[in-house]
């Protein structure tokens, strides 16, 4: 409706305007036809032309209303857009807020994380590809041997839970696989009991995003909800690490020893940024 008038005011425009001209000669005509003391010939004038008048200034009003209609509406539609601009501006100023609130908040755990585990030397990293299937669980991080990375160097997340072991390196990047990978087989221990088990991926478990803690005593004292740690045994993996909680107890086909499935602490699935143990010092 609103364009189909504007292109009759775009294309009838003089012709509107001498309508409107006549139609302003014709009351100019009949006001002074009809000034003064009314005759007979002004009365009959006026009885035919009054209603002329009436419609005329109708007419007048319509127009100047669809004028006034037409331009108020380009102003709605500027408006609109400028309304629209300030909208994504606004919307850009929010998620930049919010990468930078989520940015303080890494920093802040990496700084609590450094005065907790004073005895760790931490390199930064940014998570740049993620390779997780059916048969393996890595991803790619943006540093690597140019800043002292190595492999098997254990990698945690913010809050200093383990994320993964490095396990190709390049010169600026690295590969880190997974704690719930089958290759991985390291040393755990119960924080609860101090008992020592092994930690490993399992092909079954690792489509769940969990792992096992095995060879379990027969008699160990193990709940849902007990924290397992590295147990740093060997000198290879520093100790205490946090890699998850106990989900469940089993106890083996051969019926000889348990096993525990562990899901871990760490968010594997939205990593973004983790660091790299590159040095530690072994605490007795």
């Amino acid at each position: 409706m609103e364009v189909a008038l504007k292109d009759f005011f775009r294309h009838n425009g003089v012709l509107i305007l001498i309508i409107a001209v006549l139609l302003a000669l014709i009351t100019l005509v009949t006001s002074v036809l009809l000034g003064g003391t009314a005759n007979p010939i002004a009365s009959a004038v006026g009885f035919v032309t009054t209603p002329v008048r009436n419609g005329i200034n109708s007419f007048v009003g319509w127009v100047e209303g669809v004028y006034d209609y037409a331009f108020q509406y380009d102003q709605l539609v500027e408006e609109n857009e400028q309304l629209k601009i300030q909208i994504a501006e606004m919307e850009e100023q929010v998620r930049q807020a919010e990468a930078d609130s989520r940015e303080n908040e890494r920093l802040r755990s990496l700084l609590g994380l450094r005065e907790q585990r004073k005895e760790l030397t931490l390199e930064s990293a940014t998570v740049t590809a993620v390779e997780s299937t059916n048969w393996y669980s890595t991803f790619t991080i943006s540093k690597g041997e140019n800043m002292g990375i190595a492999a098997e160097d254990c990698v945690i997340d913010q809050y200093g839970n383990l994320v993964g072991v490095v396990t190709t390196v390049g010169l600026n990047w690295a590969t880190v696989t997974t704690i719930i990978d089958t290759d991985t087989e390291m040393g755990g221990i119960l924080a609860r009991t101090d008992t020592a088990a092994i930690l490993e991926g399992d092909f079954a478990l690792m489509g769940e995003g969990k792992l096992k803690l095995s060879y379990l005593p027969e008699n160990t004292d193990l709940v849902s909800g007990d924290e397992v740690l590295t147990s740093g045994r060997g000198g290879v993996y520093p100790a205490g690490l946090l890699v998850g909680t106990v989900d469940t107890v089993h106890t083996d086909d051969s019926g000889m020893t348990r096993y525990a499935i562990i899901t871990p602490s760490a968010d594997l699935n939205n990593l973004q940024q983790v660091f790299v143990i590159t040095d530690f010092d072994i605490v007795e």
